[in-house]
């Protein structure tokens, strides 16, 4: 039986080869995830282990890091006995403690750690002169000791830095002997590290020597001759709580509890995006499975009638996709690989930071070729049942493999109940965030309203697949309909695609998953670029704020000459504070011609109000709390800074305006009131100006939002002590961010939608072997190859549009759900769509459709009409 099935998979190697090219790019995925991860993992595995240098045994520290028992310090651990057992060649204890190195008017903070007696335990390593000699001397980062503009000879100041601001009360003076560079990242987030003597050290942190400082830890290089008699004799020298390990198995341990804390994350979020490809393959794979064995029922039948039994027909069609699953999951591996190695070896990860290389698990090579030949063999079973049911009888009837059969009731049962369910909790988590909202009491049940909010749409999804056919056929025959109307030929189409609606079905909710899920992300970052930027709108009223007390007209100028800058107001501020609600609170005091000018750079209703003589504009809600400003009488008092920015002393100014007050925020971001009056005040020198203020209006529709900054920075930079800021720049980082997950997100679910669209050049494949007489009758009677050929692409268009259309509002409806239960909590959602990427992936599937077409075309026409009317 398995000669046959061999013979017979070589019969219809053209009908199983897509199949297999989706086999191929599910498993390659995978495999590509599982490299990734490695990758990851072997770029983290060195960062950790950089600290060692070149030692091969690690003491380190057990129960320190659980926060139980004291630290011992250097002069408890028996360091000399340690270092003369035989086999140890040297060791090195690192202490660590950030500073602040100063030269003139230069400073800047670093890293400290101490010297190494040999050179190859020092983390760092030393690209010009030495390490330092005595304790007078410092080994500097290079591109600090740039930064410091200072060079080997030089002195620079060194004190303790704690984190906190304080320094610690000894500095020291030392003298530049080098320069190190941080090869391997061992100090990333520092830039590197300095290296200073122990006695150094000792001083900074306030200790009496190196004896006196905390032991972390130790790392060692030994014999590896030696040593299996020189690890336990350390080990038994070594205080409680601390244990010697090779470096390798230190790395491990390091990388497993990083693990623990979420890198895992990176490669189970990639898994989920291979087990959706593979899915999608599967349903490729079902329909292939059964053209393929309507095809055969009359072989099949001859078999049952030389004596073939059931299970052996059934063993036959499974192990047929088992070889199947078996050859393209091994070459969507070795295309994985290839496709991993160049991406390694090209150092395109090199960018985001990932300098690990090309590392071969078990895992990368197991699961993914499991993965694929399961999940064929488990596509293949509905046909291999199929297979079972032929009875010898039918080896004398025409081959019919067009599939009629109705879908099973329960199948429709159990699918409509997931969507009611799915209905009833999505409905009922929005219904009460919604509520909850209003009375703004989510307590503890927010969780608990999301996580049924997601349930709910994966329910109404996953009910959706399994009725799928029943919906699906009924709008591929409404889209037949209307392409219907285009001429003989697409009648000929929308005829053809209602024959076998079960596999159209299967065809188009392949596509429908991929194109739902590529929606609703869009959606879902559409719609939170929207809401984010309508909150920027509303809690910063001016698009862009400079100001500083030496910000110059010059300086003004120049920003306001910067493209995509429209409008700008150069202001004089003054600082001091108001009584709002009985409470003094901090206020600046800003100086405009009027509130024409005004509303040109402040976005709020300004209609009806003027800055005359005796008033103020001032906010209708707190920046901070969002709470209404309440002010005494309609008046509010302005006291003003005692120091003014003048320099001259005097007595506190208090002026009292009668109030106007409209919605504006966050103008200046370091008070907790923002007033506006006529300049007129700043003038006559009844206000002392602090220094000005520029409130500019800014336009990204013909100008990039972060050249606007760019160019911003630069110029501000002239002005010392001014500072740039406003909703432009929020906008820009929290777009960027958006952008860059819904590229990737998009990229991912890519890998699903290409494998949907091969089974839709798939099923025209079989449906043009299906039809071969068909459509020799057609040419015969005179169709002509051009009209079979559309005849071909309007079905594959109405294939793919139906289940793209129907696949980006069942995305939109998922994503505004989405959007609301996460971005409500932080402001009014705003429900859009990108339409434009909505419309992409349309055309997108329409040009993959007509190229989809073009083999199985090619494939009908090329037989003459007379040799398929002669087939059996």
């Amino acid at each position: 039986m398995w000669s046959i099935t061999i013979k017979m998979m070589k019969k219809n190697m053209k009908m199983l080869v897509p199949a297999g090219i989706a086999i191929l790019i599910g498993t390659a995925f995978i495999a590509c995830t599982f490299l990734f991860g490695n990758t990851l993992n072997d770029t983290l595995r060195t960062q950790l282990t950089a600290q060692y240098a070149q030692a091969n045994y690690i003491i380190q520290s057990t129960s320190a890091m659980s926060g139980s028992g004291s630290m011992p310090t250097v002069g408890d651990v028996k360091t000399k006995q340690i270092n003369t057992t035989d086999g140890v060649k040297s060791t090195y204890i690192q202490q660590m403690l950030p500073v602040n190195a100063s030269t003139g008017d230069k400073s800047a903070t670093l890293l400290a750690i101490n010297a190494s007696s040999d050179d190859r335990l020092l983390p760092v390593k030393m690209a010009k002169g030495h390490q330092p000699t005595g304790d007078g001397q410092i080994a500097l980062p290079s591109k600090l000791a740039d930064q410091l503009s200072v060079n080997i000879g030089d002195k620079v100041t060194l004190a303790a830095n704690y984190g906190s601001g304080i320094s610690g009360s000894d500095s020291v003076e030392l003298t530049v002997c080098g320069f190190t560079e941080d090869t391997n990242g061992a100090y990333g987030s520092y830039g590197g590290a300095a290296v200073i003597g122990d006695n150094t050290m000792a001083k900074l942190q306030g200790a009496d020597s190196e004896s006196d400082l905390m032991f972390t830890g130790m790392t060692l290089d030994i014999d590896e001759s030696k040593a299996d008699a020189a690890v336990p004799a350390i080990r038994k020298l070594l205080p409680e709580g601390y244990s010697i390990e090779t470096r390798q198995k230190a790395g491990d341990e390091a990388l497993k509890s990083l693990s623990q804390s979420g890198t895992n994350a990176v490669t189970v979020f990639l898994m989920c995006f291979g087990i959706l490809a593979m899915f999608v393959a599967a349903l490729v794979i079902a329909n292939t499975f059964q053209v393929l064995v309507a095809q055969r029922r009359r072989t099949l039948a001859l078999l049952r009638t030389i004596g073939a039994q059931k299970g052996q027909l059934y063993r036959s069609v499974i192990g047929e996709a088992a070889i199947l699953g078996l050859i393209a999951s091994a070459l969507g591996i070795a295309f994985g690989s290839a496709i991993m190695a160049i991406v390694v070896h090209s150092h395109a990860l090199a960018s985001l930071g990932m300098t690990g290389g090309l590392v071969f698990t078990w895992q990368v090579f197991v699961i993914p070729l499991v993965f694929g030949v399961v999940m064929t063999m488990l596509a293949s079973i509905g046909s291999a049942r199929s297979a079972t049911r032929v009875t010898p009888l039918e080896a004398l009837r025409p081959i019919e493999v067009s599939d009629n059969k109705r879908a099973g009731i329960a199948r429709g049962v159990i699918g409509f109940l997931l969507i009611a369910l799915g209905l009833v909790l999505t409905v009922g988590a929005v219904m009460m965030l919604r509520s909850a909202l209003s009375s703004s009491d989510l307590s503890d049940r927010y969780s608990t309203m999301l996580l049924a909010a997601i349930a709910g749409c994966a329910l109404i999804f996953i009910g959706l697949v399994v009725t799928a056919v029943f919906w699906m056929p009924l709008l591929m025959r409404l889209g037949g309909a209307f392409a219907a109307l285009f001429g003989p030929a697409a009648k000929i189409a929308h005829a053809n695609i209602q024959k076998n609606p079960r596999r159209v079905a299967s065809t188009g909710v392949a596509l429908l998953i991929g194109v739902t899920l590529v929606s609703c992300i869009g959606t879902g970052a559409a719609c939170a670029k929207q809401t984010m930027n309508n909150t920027l709108d509303t809690h910063y009223s001016v698009d862009m704020v400079a100001k500083g007390s030496k910000l110059s007209k010059s300086t003004a100028d120049k920003i306001a000459k910067i493209d995509g800058v429209k409008t700008t107001l150069y202001a004089p501020i003054a600082r001091g504070s108001v009584t709002v609600g009985g409470e003094e609170r901090s206020a600046t005091l800003i100086g405009v011609p009027d509130t024409a000018t005004l509303s040109k750079v402040l976005r709020a209703d300004l209609g009806g109000v003027s800055l005359g003589e005796g008033k103020a504009l001032a906010p209708t809600y707190s920046a901070f709390t969002g709470k209404v400003l309440s002010f005494k009488n309609g008046q509010v008092s302005f006291t003003a800074s005692d120091d003014s920015g003048s320099g001259e002393a005097s007595s506190a100014n208090t002026l009292t305006f009668s109030v106007i007050q409209r919605d504006y925020r966050n103008v200046d971001t370091d008070v907790s009131v923002t007033l506006f009056v006529n300049e007129s005040y700043f003038q006559s020198k009844q206000v002392q100006a602090d220094g000005h203020m520029l409130l500019a209006a800014v336009d990204t529709s013909n100008a990039s939002a972060v050249d606007i900054i760019t160019k911003a920075q630069t110029a501000i930079g002239e002005s010392a002590g001014s500072s740039l800021s406003g909703p432009i720049a929020e906008r820009v980082q929290w777009n960027q961010i958006v952008d860059t997950m819904l590229a990737l997100l998009i990229a991912l679910l890519a890998v699903a939608v290409l494998i949907a669209l091969i089974g839709v050049a798939n099923t025209l494949s079989l449906s043009v072997i299906e039809r071969t007489r068909e459509s020799a009758t057609l040419r015969a009677i005179g169709m002509t190859r051009g009209q079979l050929r559309w005849s071909l692409a309007v079905e594959s268009l109405v294939i793919s549009l139906v289940a793209g259309i129907a696949g980006e509002i069942l995305g939109i409806a998922f994503g505004w759900v989405g959007s609301y239960m996460v971005l409500s909590l932080y402001s009014d959602t705003a429900f859009i769509s990108d339409w434009k990427l909505n419309l992409i992936v349309l055309v997108v599937a329409a040009v993959a459709a007509l190229l989809a077409s073009v083999f199985p075309a090619r494939r009908a026409v090329k037989t003459p009409p007379v040799e398929a009317l002669a087939e059996a």
